[in-house]
């Protein structure tokens, strides 16, 4: 255990995160790259999801337009995070991918979790009362 701000800090067996994104770095002072290698020196692992279909039709003045709605998916910077942190990197194009993601995502980070137990609850009192 480990003092942080006079808070006792406790270490955690694995730090991993999950980066879901629909398009490019848009903000910010440290580029993805850097923070790829800034999140390996910690010990995080990130997993990187891209999401968004490969074409879309949309009505135009002259009828219907097809676009690529993730033109702006930056997949090269996406899957260099994710191999120099340990992760993977997955592409989502619709819900159902992205659900097979992440059943893909519980089998790479189980996480330990206390079994949830249900008792349902009858009230029988009135029995004897009426």
């Amino acid at each position: 255990m480990a003092l942080l701000n006079n808070k006792p800090t406790y270490p955690l067996k694995e730090k991993v995160l999950v980066l879901l994104t629909d398009g490019q770095n848009t903000a910010g002072e440290v580029t993805p790259e850097d923070a790829g290698r800034l999140a390996k020196e910690t010990g995080l692992r990130i997993h990187t999801i891209g999401i968004g279909a490969d074409e879309a039709w949309i009505r135009a003045f002259f009828g219907k337009q097809k676009i690529n709605p993730s033109a702006d998916l930056d997949e090269d910077t996406l899957n260099y995070i994710a191999d120099v942190t340990g992760g993977q990197y997955f592409r989502a194009r619709n819900p159902e991918e992205l659900e097979s993601i992440y059943e893909r995502l519980d089998e790479l980070e189980p996480i330990e979790q206390e079994a949830e137990t249900y008792r349902p609850i009858s009230a029988l009192f009135y029995i004897p009362l009426a």
